[in-house]
């Protein structure tokens, strides 16, 4: 009876992860789905405990220790989930992803060192796979929240990715000989394991931090191959379809953010955006010219008696924590008869998706959240485009500078409303490291300070109106 009721419990659980992974894909049932994706991991890790016997027939041991870690685990992990800001939610998504790529490697070594290398050509494969693709996902996940701490700047230098293809060489020439028994033991086990810590490290270390979206994208999807070879170690079928949602998932959305920016992967990987510009993106396209500011009064009055406004929110908006005042201000507009849409571009913010949950966490409808393709044409009968905090994203260059390192890129055509006004610290250039022509365009204005108390102004204007 026990033997058929946990493939039972890893059935519904595997079912669980496909309904949350579907409502994931709306900002209305997110938090529902993640939760039903929670349950179900509750659900499968409970069955196992309770129901799972050893191959002499024995209950799973060492039930503390797993009760143990499985609430050090819990508390660590609710505790950095809540104090983590909105703004850091990309380096907290990326630390994890490499937690989840570590464990992967772990279980590669320990099922190595528990049948000492006996094992079938399938075996050999998933268990040197596991321990490649988790090991390169850890390190190079590791390194991606540096880069998104700004701890960690890029680094390349000459022949590096000679160095890397090498690297990846020796290491599919070690996992060959383990798997086909030509080579054993743990010190060949450790030689892999590091090899693939430093091609994680060499792999995200040259990569632009503009391309970040990606890459944290791609790493999710080695980390979930790298947990589906371990279901199939363990012939663990909740742990193997969890794998392969994730895996696909992940890799989806890579291919997403990859045609959001108009480049192929290859490209993004072999030197990326900021690279072709010299390695930091910086010293790439300066425009130049007289500026135009503005004041809260004026601005407030151009949209109070706006028919249509669009607001673009960027990164900036993340770390003034403004999205609950910019959701007010779209109140005042709205009260007042304009119409006011959000334009969200595919690689705004840190990682995919960043400002689509900002704004959902404000309570801001999701029929207003307009994607990059749809909003386009219709900057064109927009009244006014509020920037708050966006950059590279509706920088002009990408459509009329060749030599631009961001030339190509797929952006937000604010340039082509009425009126453009946009709030920033300063004319600090954005996080491809390029001045923005949009600054100096005759139809645009800046609002300069910090974006939430300039949004408060802005709706204490509109009050007035």
């Amino acid at each position: 009876m026990m033997e058929m009721l946990l493939p039972i419990l890893y059935l519904v659980s595997s079912v669980t992860f496909i309904i949350g992974l579907k409502m994931l894909g709306s900002p209305k049932t997110a938090r529902t789905g993640n939760l039903v994706a929670a349950a179900g991991m509750a659900l499968a890790i409970a069955g196992t405990m309770i129901f799972h016997r050893n191959h002499d027939g024995q209950p799973l041991g060492n039930i503390p220790l797993i009760l143990a870690a499985l609430g050090i685990g819990t508390v660590l992990g609710w505790m950095m989930a809540v104090r983590v800001k909105m703004t850091s939610m990309p380096q907290m998504v990326s630390f994890f992803n490499g937690m989840g790529g570590a464990c992967a490697a772990l279980i590669s070594i320990l099922e190595t060192m528990e049948s000492g290398g006996m094992w079938t050509f399938g075996s050999g494969l998933a268990t040197m796979a596991g321990l490649v693709i988790g090991g390169v996902s850890f390190s190079g996940s590791i390194v991606a929240y540096g880069k998104l701490e700004e701890r960690i700047k890029d680094v390349s230098f000459k022949g590096q990715q000679a160095i890397n293809l090498l690297i990846m060489a020796g290491i599919v020439v070690m996992a060959a000989l383990m798997i086909t028994g030509r080579i054993e033991g743990i010190g060949p086990l450790v030689v892999i394991a590091g090899c693939a810590l430093v091609y994680g490290i060499l792999f995200v270390l040259p990569i632009g931090g503009a391309d970040m979206p990606v890459v944290i994208s791609l790493l999710n999807s080695f980390t979930g191959v790298a947990a589906a070879c371990g279901g199939f170690l363990y012939d663990n079928m909740v742990m193997l379809i969890g794998g392969i949602l994730v895996g696909s998932a992940g890799t989806l959305l890579t291919v997403v953010m990859c045609r959001a920016m108009n480049r192929s992967l290859a490209n993004v990987l072999l030197g990326g955006l900021l690279n072709k510009a010299g390695g930091g993106g910086g010293g790439a396209g300066t425009a130049g010219g007289p500026i135009r500011e503005v004041s809260a009064t004026d601005a407030a009055v151009l949209m109070a008696y706006a028919k249509k406004v669009v607001i673009v929110p960027g990164y900036g908006l993340a770390v003034a924590q403004a999205q609950h005042v910019c959701h007010q201000l779209e109140h005042e507009l709205a009260s007042k008869g304009v119409q006011v849409k959000y334009a969200i571009h595919p690689v705004a913010g840190r990682m995919p998706g960043h400002m689509n949950v900002l704004l959902a966490e404000a309570d801001v409808s999701y029929d207003n959240l307009v994607e990059m393709e749809e909003i386009n044409p219709e900057f064109a009968m927009t009244d006014v485009v509020l920037v708050v905090g966006a950059n590279d994203v509706v920088n002009p260059a990408a459509r009329t500078d060749p030599q631009s390192p961001i030339y190509g890129m797929p952006i937000l055509d604010v340039d082509m409303a009425k009126q453009v006004i946009i709030l920033k610290r300063s004319m600090k250039s954005g996080y491809a490291g390029i001045d923005n022509e949009l600054f100096y365009r005759p139809n645009c204005a800046m609002l300069f300070g910090d974006a939430k108390t300039s949004l408060a102004a802005l709706v204490t204007e509109v009050k007035q109106l």
